[in-house]
């Protein structure tokens, strides 16, 4: 276990606890991105327009697990749940989750 897993928490961990309790995976990659390729089931609301949607989510009552690309906008769109009392992790670019939520 890396020191990061250590103060973090294992980030499979997580996505199996969220996936558990049936969290909504968010995409917030753009349409075109999305287009291209997504997790079935997942819901596209790009970054840039999340914040216009927060009401939206709280109203699902469910846990998040965001993805993107990379992970990098699938992190700030995490934070910016978390901060309006939503439960939402990172987990992290799209293809790589879908491979982890094939357990």
């Amino acid at each position: 276990m890396g020191l990061l897993d250590f103060l973090t928490g294992n980030k499979n961990d997580k996505i199996k606890d969220f996936q558990s309790r049936k969290a909504i995976i968010i995409d917030v990659r753009t349409k075109a991105e999305f287009d291209q390729g997504a997790i079935p089931g997942s819901k596209n609301i790009p970054l840039q327009i999340l914040n216009n949607k927060i009401n939206d989510i709280k109203k699902l009552n469910k846990p998040v697990i965001a993805c993107c690309a990379s992970g990098m906008r699938s992190a700030s769109a995490a934070s910016v749940l978390n901060k309006h009392g939503i439960e939402a992790i990172n987990g992290g670019g799209w293809n790589s989750l879908n491979n982890k939520l094939q357990f």
